[in-house]
């Protein structure tokens, strides 16, 4: 894996203060639980209000917080006073998702000055331990000068 090169010393910050931002990630209940470079952790409780009809977590919440997730952690090798936006993610749910609590890892593989390529992955935790239930592939960008896209 190549060199992982921080462009903004103030990356955790500034991660911690747009997910404060991010209504979303509210809504779902989810909360940052690590800021890194090039790496961010976060957790979701069960809802039974983010479940599908047999009880499991909906894709579309697996979805959100795998993206949000590997899109933060761009951002924290991203310069500073730019945005990020997913460009394209693929999914894998793996099996359904039934746990206690989850947890979505982001971690960048490549980051260039516009697109940063990542992967992520959800874990759902059990009493039995933590199973990775759906992974993720993504692309993200950096967003410089548009209007209402910063940090």
């Amino acid at each position: 894996m190549a060199q992982l090169a921080v462009r903004d010393p103030g990356f955790e910050q500034r991660v911690r203060d747009s997910f404060s931002r991010q209504q979303f990630m509210a809504t779902l209940g989810a909360s940052l639980e690590r800021v890194a470079p090039g790496e961010v952790l976060i957790a979701l409780p069960f809802s039974a209000a983010l479940t599908q009809q047999h009880g499991f977590l909906h894709a579309g919440a697996v979805a959100a917080v795998i993206d949000s997730a590997c899109g933060y952690a761009a951002l924290t090798l991203m310069d500073p006073g730019v945005g990020v936006m997913s460009v394209e993610f693929k999914v894998n749910l793996l099996e359904p998702a039934a746990g206690n609590r989850f947890v979505a890892v982001g971690r960048v593989v490549r980051s260039g000055r516009t697109i940063t390529a990542c992967q992520g992955e959800l874990r759902a935790v059990q009493d039995t331990g933590e199973v990775v239930v759906a992974l993720l592939q993504g692309t993200m960008m950096a967003v410089r000068d548009r209007a209402g896209v910063a940090d």
